[in-house]
């Protein structure tokens, strides 16, 4: 089975560097009173500039590593939904507040690799027991005795024959890609802790064609559920 393990490119930027061209100026005696007023003006000048590039940098700096970074996607494991090329903003916000839930698509760092950032959607969630048969994805929740069957459209044709089960801890997440038999993913090595996520998907501004909010976000309406309590009297 073909892998693209490459799924995003941080678009990081220096924004500490602010080279700044240093002229000379020759005067003849004569011509130095004159210009001691221009002189001064343009120190102040190159003093603005470096005030305002010291408040860029404090400013951008928070805002890329707590609120949103722009990232570009690299590699077809979430096709057709994300193809490489395409221009993301992600929110890291939102999940210091809340938890991720099924369904989101998420930026995190490979667990294998922390400085390579994956983008993948979240299949299973912390506790649930994880089950994949036949192409059918199914989650087992112990703490309520139900198993739900996931009803996946974003799937075209590529639903696999894998056969896994998995029970997740209380702090990790199943993520697969869309792309799943071009994707390598928690079928491969394992689940994502959560402190690797990054956020998930805010916006899509490039190509304008499908810039959109939240894109890939997808609610789950079960196709079936089964009290496994009621299964087992």
């Amino acid at each position: 089975m073909s892998m693209d393990p490459v799924t995003l490119t941080s678009r990081n930027t220096n924004q500490n560097q602010a080279p700044v061209q240093e002229l000379s100026e020759h005067t003849s005696p004569n011509q130095s009173h004159e210009q001691d007023e221009p002189k001064g003006q343009k120190t102040s000048f190159f003093g603005e500039v470096l005030r305002f590039a010291f408040l860029a940098f404090i400013i951008v700096l928070p805002f890329r590593l707590l609120v949103a970074q722009p990232f570009i996607v690299s590699g077809a494991s979430m096709s057709p939904t994300f193809e490489t090329g395409e221009y993301l903003i992600v929110d890291q916000l939102t999940y210091r507040f809340e938890e991720p839930e099924r369904g989101d698509v998420v930026i995190f760092r490979f667990p294998n690799d922390p400085s390579k950032y994956f983008i993948k959607r979240i299949i299973g969630l912390p506790g649930e027991i994880v089950q994949l048969a036949n192409g059918v994805t199914t989650i087992i929740q112990p703490s309520t005795q139900t198993e739900i069957i996931l009803d996946e459209e974003y799937l075209i044709t590529d639903k696999t024959d894998d056969h896994i089960s998995i029970t997740l801890s209380s702090d990790e997440y199943f993520v697969m890609g869309d792309n799943r038999s071009a994707s390598s993913d928690s079928r491969v090595w394992g689940p994502v802790p959560r402190e690797n996520i990054v956020g998930r998907a805010l916006l899509r501004l490039l190509p304008l064609q499908t810039a959109s909010v939240f894109p890939g976000s997808y609610m789950y309406t079960p196709a079936e559920i089964h009290n496994l309590s009621d299964e087992n009297m």
